[in-house]
């Protein structure tokens, strides 16, 4: 049987004005080999066509004929001796990643880059050593070594933290999009090492460093612009950048040396003997007589299967409902809310920006103070269409559809129209009441009146909440504008 998808760690290079980083971050996706300790290897098709799917994604070039190595080391997590991986000839190279994140002054504006993807390959996962500082003792977790995972590297193009994390973001998004990974970084369905270096402009690469397992696109970040900062300190010191293994400590925010780097020469590559050449065909056609179709990984067929992704969403949210382009990163980045935000535009006569300013402000406001996900808001789409049609149809005001939207998400098992009879927040229609309250307000406030009667036009606001405060908020507001714009001319 198949084993889970999961996707592991990438890889990435990074500059800046007066530094170079090389960043070299490995995404594993997929369990794609036998999971069990020193057990023969066999190829899983269905994690095979995930590694496809997502070059496909990446705009890669999918190799019709990919290789296995053996990667040389011993440590106690990966009792083997060897890791299976795919250093010669990989399954996929040189593609594209773009990503968008949030710059200007006012970190509003949607700055859009990318990164080159140099490849994507398969190999095995190691174990995961659990260090006992109290009982001086280290304690080995064997239940992922040999499970297969993806790796993706990708080019120096990148320039600091933020752009990797915004990276890493769009990487999940996609991941998620495609059904090859949840992509959860604290679960360990998405690890991420750092390899960083800088250098002044025009000089050569400087000498690299990797930050291994970041756990989040926050902490990726932050550990990335630390080891920039540590780097440049140390040489401008007069000192020289190791190239070693380090950790992220996320209480500190700094980096820790975990061990000396490995060279190529170290791993002695050699040829995987227990698994064939990898073999995928544009076409059923194109496959040699006698493979059996459940044995082939058709290109062709996994085209068909790639969903919308990220990138094309929010273009088609922009295009579809003229809502501003930072406001479709939201939606698609938030599991769920762009669904939601549909639906609510399918059921209400609302425009779309006023839906996305209900959904940006009001729902998604309560969802983060009570840190639940948008699957589990209280007020489904339809329930949030029905206040804005009653606010559409004059029933009830502004400030009272916000009204009733707090109510609800207390009492979800009522509906909006339960809440206003119930509490009687419906508008005031009786012109004969509403030009009555004016008149009170009027008569109670002559200095206001002075004042507007003089030119100070903006005191009519003040004689305005006052009227709404003694009708609860449910008179027309254009209305009792009008009235008293006559009773103070």
């Amino acid at each position: 049987q198949p084993w889970p998808l999961a996707i592991h760690k990438s890889s990435l290079l990074v500059s800046s004005e007066n530094e170079i980083v090389e960043l070299i971050w490995w995404l594993p996706i997929c369990t794609c080999l036998s999971s069990f300790p020193l057990s023969p290897q066999v190829l899983n098709r269905r994690c095979v066509e995930a590694a496809v799917m997502t070059g496909l994604a990446l705009n890669c070039t999918i190799n019709r004929k990919s290789l296995f190595d053996r990667k040389h080391y011993f440590y106690a997590d990966l009792p083997a001796g060897y890791q299976i991986t795919q250093q010669r000839l990989p399954i996929a190279v040189d593609g594209t990643l773009t990503y968008s994140h949030l710059g200007g002054r006012k970190r509003n504006a949607v700055v859009t880059k990318s990164v080159r993807i140099k490849q994507i390959q398969l190999e095995q996962d190691s174990g995961k050593s659990l260090h006992d500082d109290y009982r001086n003792q280290t304690l080995i977790d064997l239940n992922r070594a040999g499970v297969g995972l993806m790796e993706l590297v990708m080019e120096p193009d990148m320039s600091c933290g933020e752009e990797a994390a915004a990276a890493v973001r769009e990487m999940q998004l996609i991941l998620q999009a495609l059904g090859t990974c949840q992509g959860n970084m604290a679960e360990g369905q998405l690890r991420v090492d750092a390899n960083v270096s800088v250098h002044r402009p025009g000089d050569p690469w400087g000498i690299r460093t990797e930050v291994k397992n970041i756990n989040s696109a926050r902490n990726l970040a932050r550990a990335i612009d630390y080891e920039i900062q540590r780097q440049m300190f140390v040489l401008e010191s007069g000192g020289t950048v190791q190239n070693e293994t380090r950790s992220f400590d996320g209480k500190t925010g700094h980096t820790i040396p975990m061990r000396d780097k490995e060279g190529l020469q170290d791993y002695r590559f050699m040829p995987e003997p227990n698994l064939p050449p990898l073999m995928v065909y544009e076409a059923c056609s194109t496959a040699p007589p006698g493979v059996a179709p459940s044995q082939m990984v058709v290109l062709e067929e996994v085209r068909e299967r790639l969903p919308e992704l990220p990138s094309v969403r929010r273009q088609r949210l922009v295009e579809t409902y003229g809502i501003l382009p930072e406001h479709s990163f939201t939606l698609v980045n938030e599991d769920g809310l762009m669904d939601y935000f549909e639906a609510v535009v399918r059921e209400t006569k609302a425009g779309p920006r006023k839906v996305i300013g209900w959904v940006m402000n009001e729902l998604q406001g309560l969802l983060h103070q009570q840190n639940l996900r948008v699957s589990q808001s209280p007020i489904s789409p339809q329930a949030l269409a029905q206040i804005l049609n009653l606010q559409e149809n004059g029933q009830i005001s502004s400030s009272i559809a916000k009204q009733v939207f707090q109510e609800l998400w207390k009492t979800p098992g009522k509906t909006a129209q339960q809440i206003v009879k119930e509490q009687d927040l419906g508008m005031v229609n009786d012109s004969t009441e509403i030009h009555r309250i004016c008149q009170k307000v009027v008569d109670s406030h002559p200095d206001q009146v002075q004042a507007i009667r003089s030119g100070n036009k903006k005191v009519l606001n003040k004689l305005m909440g006052l009227v709404q405060k003694e009708t609860k908020g449910r008179a027309d507001p254009v209305l009792v504008r009008a009235i008293l714009e006559q009773k103070t001319s």
